[in-house]
Order: C-alpha cells, then structure tokens, then sequence
C-alpha cells in the first residue's frame, strides 16, 4: 500500500512541476552550425539529439528543448557543420597497418620521394640511422614513378647501389608491382629463368634478358607472402604485440579522417588473423567490413558464410574479393586498346593482362551469389570492366544474380561510356577511385591513355545521370584514407598541373557527399541504419571545419575533420 501511495505522490509532483520522461532525455545535443543531414527531404535541420549512440531528433532547435535534461551536454558547433560519418567502402587497413613499419617512400602532396635520387637517399638514411646487420631486409614502400622526375620504376641496379648485402624490396604506390636487388633476389630463391607465374610478370632488361628487378602482380604478390613468412616473428610480450598496435594506430588514422566505417577489401593471410584478434579482444571502435580474397581462402569459403552481414564485436563480413586486373598509373591494368606509352621493354600493343580467365571467374561467382553472397571485383582498365559485366551479365541471366546482392565494380577507372548502360542494366554498384583525376590525371593524359580515354576516368556524372548509385573510395594505402580528397577530386577534375581533366563529368558537391555517406551505406546493405542524420539511425557522425556546400569548390581539399563520432561517443578530436 505506501509503494503505491509513493508512486501516485511522485507522479502528483511531476505532473505540478511539468516533469519531462527522462527517458527522452538526449545525451548530446548539437546546434549552432549547419548540420546536413544527407536526406533529400529534409536536407538540412538546426539541431540534433544523441541518446544511446543513436539519433533521437533531427529538427528545429525549438523542438530540441523538449529533449534536453539536466545531464545533456550541450554542444554548440560555432559554425562548423556536422554531418554523417564517412563510409570507406574499398581500402586495405590491414595492408595499412602492415606497412607502417615500411620505410615510406611516397611523393607529394603526401611524402617526399619525388625522384628515384630521393628514394635512394631515404632508403640508405633508414638503414644508417637504424644501424642494421648488413643481411637485414628492408622493406620500403609507395614510390610512384606517374610522379617521381624519371618517370620510370628503379631497377635491380639502382637498388644494389643502396646496399649489394641488405635484401630490398620497394613496392609500387598502386600495391600492384614492386621491384627487389640482388640479394632480394637469392633470399627469396628467384632464378634468373624464372617463368611468369599466371596472372604476373618478371620484367627484363630487353637488350640482355636479365631480370631488371620489377615484379608485376601475382609475382609481386607472392614474393611478399614469401618474404613475409621468411621474417623472424617479433617476440610475445605480456603486452599487445607490435601487429595490433600498428592495427589500432591505423583506426585512429581513419578516425582522423571522419571515417566510422573501415573496409579491409582484400583480406588474406595474416590480415584476417589480426581483425578477428581485434574483434575478439573487443579493439575495435570502428565498424569493419571485410572481403577475403575469394583465391586465397578458397579451400575454407564456405567457413565465412555464417558471418555474412552481421556484425560480431564491429567486424562484419561483407562478401568475397576478386582482382581481375592490376593498376592504370602501373600500367598493369588489362584494357582493350594499348597503353599510351608502353612500359619499358614491352610493345606498342602492350594491352596489360588478366589476372583471371572467364571461365574462373564464372565458375567463382556463381558458387558465391548462389549463396546469396555478394562481392567487389577489382577492375581497373576497360578489358577487365568488360570481363565482369560480361560475367556477371550472364549469371543474371540464369538467374543467380540478383540486383539485390549489389556487387560492387571496384575503381571501375578506364571505363567507356558503353559501360554505363551495363552496370544500370544489370545491377551493380560502380566505386570510382575519384582522386585519380587530381593525383594521376596527368599521367593517365600524357602517358597511360591519352586525352580522349582520361577524360572519361571516374565517370560519376555519367552514372548520375543514368540513375546508377555510385560510391567514391580512396584504396588507402594507395593513399592515405582520404575521402575530402576524393570529393574535392569528383567535384572539381582538376590534375595536379591544373588541367581540367573530363569537364563534363564534374559533379555537384552534394553528390559527392552522399557517395561517401548515404551511398557508401547502401552498397553496404546499411542504408536503414547508417549514412544519413535520420532518427534511429546509428549516431556516426563527423564535424568539419568548414562547410562544404557554401565554400568554393576549388577549396575543398582545405577542409579539415575536427571531431569523429562513433555510436554517440568521440573517437576522434583535434
């Protein structure tokens, strides 16, 4: 009897004092500076409620009085704007955090080995100042010869200049070649008449037949798996080991990016060991997707299936990988009409090659989308773009795809306005790499495939106009986990000399955005939960310095993440 009096007094009292239902109480209220929500209903509102790590209003600040309490905190913007967290749908944080031990050999805007001199220098500093044995391998990687001054990869002899004892290896920015010295060379037990392995290349000298020292995919590709199982593994400790901390280095590099969402687009080997070593400690703070490579984890596939789009700890598996060319800038991606400028020691018909023939990548498609599975495909020149709709067209047409699986063209970079018909017809998502345009545009106009093919790289107006969902990514480490880049890029198609590259394919800065948010959620299967400021969404958001719809487009790239927010909770503050 006096619970009950004490319930019905208590409930007196808050009806008198206007008492609000704590429960409605938001954690976080933010106003003061534009929040877009990436909506087309309401695409912008003045203030937004956080309760729970999910959005609990999306409106007027008026009306987001009612859901302040006395432990609300109160964030005022000051006119930066709040948006959706960024969406990375195609990177390698793995392959990321692998390297962060490599000596970084990139160019500008994001290193300082512009010229091959320069790599020397750095290579021969790295190992002085870490007073190496003289048998130690080293490990550099991220030289681009699209913009170092020779425009040409080292050679063997350039590496053993550096050191004829040290085994080196330098891999190519793309991840697609890489070139190795001497000692490289007997360490991994390379012969001089080796055999181009399928779907790779030993490159030569052509006037002696020697090898030169460049590796091109699956032969770079497995003189690292070999190298890597040749190191000594780093001694256990009570604490955790260097692999994970360079893993959780890389998701705060993401976090400092506005990225909520992290991708690992080829996952193999020691990678996949790591992440579920992550998730199972509880490490991480990101949401993950990851995409084994399809090859590589062919005799166990059927062991990811019961973790298919859902995810454990913040891991989710969302498909299968499959690389079917190389890279434009390396000039090993597989096109339709020759390379500009062919590579050193090949011909002018020089086309690149395939990693995989149509019958394989049938047979390997239609295993997975039969289980309702579905998958990114590399395809990066016109011939491989060509394979995978002719692939998949036909699997569509037996009835095993289904539009619904949205299987993701990754790159899609030397594409032809043909493609665009195709993908909308049979139902995929393009991922354009649109950093390219600003990054490589000279390159791919001058050397890779001339002004007529460059102009047309990343078409995103073109899939725009034909009504075709598109996301934009950055490949990191290709790059670094750049997404502002990538819409500065997709806005503007401005190279780094300052030629317009493909005018006709700019997009509006509102499009770009929603192709690293709302878009970025939908190839993922997240659109109900992610990617929009919408209420019961999850509550990923990122603030910026500058709102990129009032400034001028041309200073995009000046824009500068402030605050990471995942799940209601600051990940990330500069």
């Amino acid at each position: 009897m006096w619970k009950k009096y004490n319930i019905n007094v208590i409930l007196f009292v808050c009806i008198l004092a206007g008492c609000k239902n704590v429960k409605n109480d938001a954690d976080t209220l933010y106003y003061g500076g534009p929040i877009l929500t990436m909506e087309d209903t309401i695409p912008q509102v003045e203030a937004l409620a956080v309760k729970d790590g999910k959005i609990l209003f999306a409106g007027t600040k008026k009306e987001a009085m009612k859901y302040v309490g006395s432990n609300t905190n109160e964030v005022n913007l000051e006119n930066k704007t709040l948006m959706p967290g960024f969406i990375d749908v195609h990177s390698h944080i793995t392959s990321r955090a692998g390297m962060s031990q490599a000596v970084d050999l990139s160019p500008s805007p994001y290193g300082k080995v512009n010229s091959i001199a320069d790599l020397q220098t750095t290579l021969r500093d790295y190992i002085s100042k870490h007073q190496l044995d003289a048998t130690t391998p080293v490990l550099g990687n991220g030289y681009d010869d699209a913009i170092m001054t020779e425009h040409r990869h080292p050679t063997r002899e350039e590496l053993d200049a550096v050191s004829s004892s040290n085994p080196i290896i330098v891999i190519h920015a793309s991840g697609h070649a890489s070139v190795i010295n001497t000692a490289m060379f007997k360490l991994l037990q390379i012969p001089e008449d080796v055999k181009d392995p399928q779907g790779g290349h030993y490159g030569r000298n052509p006037k002696t037949n020697r090898l030169n020292g460049k590796l091109e995919e699956n032969a770079s590709f497995t003189a690292l798996m070999k190298l890597t199982a040749l190191l000594p593994k780093p001694p256990e400790t009570d604490s955790l080991p260097q692999s994970m901390k360079d893993f959780l280095a890389a998701q705060d590099e993401w976090f400092s990016y506005g990225q909520t969402t992290v991708c690992d687009g080829r996952t193999m080997g020691v990678g996949l060991t790591l992440l579920r070593e992550a998730a199972a400690k509880k490490l991480l703070k990101a949401d993950v997707v990851y995409f084994p490579d399809f090859e590589a984890n062919k005799k166990e596939w059927q062991s990811f299936l019961p973790h298919y789009m859902k995810y454990e700890n913040g891991l989710k598996f969302g498909g299968f990988k499959f690389s079917d060319d190389g890279s434009p800038q390396g000039k090993t991606a597989w096109l339709t009409q020759p390379y500009l400028v062919p590579p050193e020691g090949q011909s002018k018909d020089y086309k690149g090659f395939p990693i995989f023939t149509d019958e394989v990548l049938y047979a390997d498609l239609k295993t997975i989308f039969s289980k309702n599975i579905t998958a990114q495909l590399h395809v990066n020149g016109d011939a491989a773009i060509d394979q995978a709709l002719r692939v998949i067209g036909k699997l569509k047409q037996e009835g095993i795809y289904k539009p619904e699986l949205r299987a993701t063209l990754i790159h899609v970079q030397n594409s032809r306005p043909d493609h665009i018909a195709k993908i909308k017809e049979i139902g995929v998502i393009p991922s354009y790499f649109s950093a390219h345009t600003y990054l490589w545009g000279d390159w791919h106009y001058n050397s890779v495939f001339g002004p007529e093919r460059a102009a047309f790289i990343s078409p995103a107006k073109a899939a725009k106009d034909a009504g075709i969902t598109f996301t934009i990514h950055h490949d990191a480490p290709v790059t670094p986990p750049d997404l502002i880049t990538g819409v500065y890029a997709a806005v503007n198609r401005i190279t780094r000399s300052g030629m317009v590259l493909g005018a006709d394919q700019r997009i509006p800065v509102i499009d770009a955005l929603k192709a690293i948010t709302i878009n970025a959620a939908y190839q993922y299967q997240e659109e109900d939960t992610k990617g929009s400021l919408k209420v019961g969404k999850i509550a990923d958001l990122v603030i910026l310095n500058k709102d990129p719809l009032t400034i001028d487009p041309k200073e995009l790239r000046s824009i500068q993440v402030q605050e990471t927010i995942k799940n209601g909770k600051t990940v990330f503050k500069r």
